[in-house]
């Protein structure tokens, strides 16, 4: 393999700096734009109720992620969470980028600057979102009468959860991996996904669909009175709102596709305008939490680098503590600076 030129690694590093920060400023300049509106809707449900609300739909994105991070470890080396969810998390910002498929290509960028490589990085983003489609058919079923009553154009949806467990099957997913490898003439994958790990990934993004669901129930309380039905109905509803999102990939984040959806479904306990207010105030908070713990993890992964660089620093100079006339640099120069002073 011929490497690749000082010239040419600096180019790749600065375009991946470039595309993550117009990402983010796609995704900071969408939550502003929006602001004004959702900062009306917010005034008429209580603290309480928004902070419930928000602390649950982080736990979701959570949830997701760890179902990420497992389809990822199954393809490969184990990667740490932290660093599984700066590579998930900051990449799926690129889905407020037009088109969607940019999440894709952020996540496979931030892959290869860890040392994953890009097909084993896509082909779990391409896992997840196929796992995440079966699983929000599955509790998609629960709000099936009133997605039939409003979008009897959407009813084919769920004639896609029979094709979707099949594709769930291992052999089903190697294959279409090897598929898709080849047509980006790309080498096939050294590992095949387990039952194991594709379960694991199934419950997971089930777990984090109903905390989803229980994000939306906590805003549509702070109107009505608490309802169990309501809770599985929003469950079901928003569940589908994520598989109507990727399908309308065209879209920023499928805006507009998820929101009729959930509108339509809270309008069985709310107004029109109630159901409106609420579904811009969740888009929102979507939004927030992305940012916010896309931002936290990235932290947390650059203070793991930090930490085991320190680490390899203090085993050198163990292993070779007659070398202490070679140059070093950090925290432990500067202590050794400072004791010459």
């Amino acid at each position: 393999m011929v490497p690749k030129s000082p010239v040419r690694a600096r180019l790749i590093l600065v375009a991946r700096w470039v595309l993550i920060v117009g990402v983010i400023g796609f995704a900071t300049y969408y939550f502003a734009r929006q602001w004004s509106g959702v900062r009306t809707a917010l005034a008429t449900i209580p603290v309480v109720s928004i902070a419930a609300s928000f602390a649950v739909q982080i736990l979701g994105l959570f949830a997701g992620t760890l179902s990420w991070v497992t389809l990822l470890n199954g393809l490969g080396d184990k990667v740490s969470v932290a660093r599984g969810a700066q590579i998930s998390l900051v990449g799926g910002l690129g889905k407020y980028v037009p088109g969607s498929l940019w999440a894709y290509v952020l996540q496979m960028e931030l892959g290869r600057a860890h040392g994953i490589v890009r097909g084993r990085v896509l082909i779990a983003s391409l896992y997840s979102a196929g796992v995440g489609v079966v699983a929000s058919l599955f509790l998609g079923g629960l709000a099936m009468p009133t997605v039939m009553a409003g979008h009897r154009d959407l009813a084919w949806l769920f004639l896609l959860l029979p094709v979707g467990l099949v594709c769930l099957h291992p052999k089903v997913m190697t294959w279409l991996a090897t598929l898709i490898l080849r047509i980006f003439r790309r080498p096939p994958l050294d590992y095949v996904v387990s039952f194991g790990t594709v379960i694991r990934a199934f419950l997971l993004t089930l777990v984090c669909y109903s905390l989803y669901g229980l994000h939306l129930w906590f805003l549509v309380n702070a109107m009505v009175d608490p309802d169990a039905r309501t809770l599985i109905l929003l469950t079901g509803a928003i569940s589908l709102g994520f598989t109507i999102g990727i399908l309308a990939f065209v879209l920023p984040s499928g805006i507009g596709a998820r929101e009729a959806i959930l509108i339509g479904a809270m309008g069985l306990v709310l107004t029109v305008s109630q159901g409106s207010a609420i579904s811009l105030i969740s888009r929102a908070m979507f939004v927030a939490s992305d940012l916010v713990v896309a931002g936290a993890a990235a932290l947390l992964a650059l203070d793991m680098r930090r930490r085991l660089l320190d680490e390899d620093e203090l085993e050198l100079i163990a292993n070779y503590p007659d070398d202490l006339d070679v140059e070093t640099s950090g925290p432990l120069a500067s202590s050794e600076a400072d004791d010459a002073t």
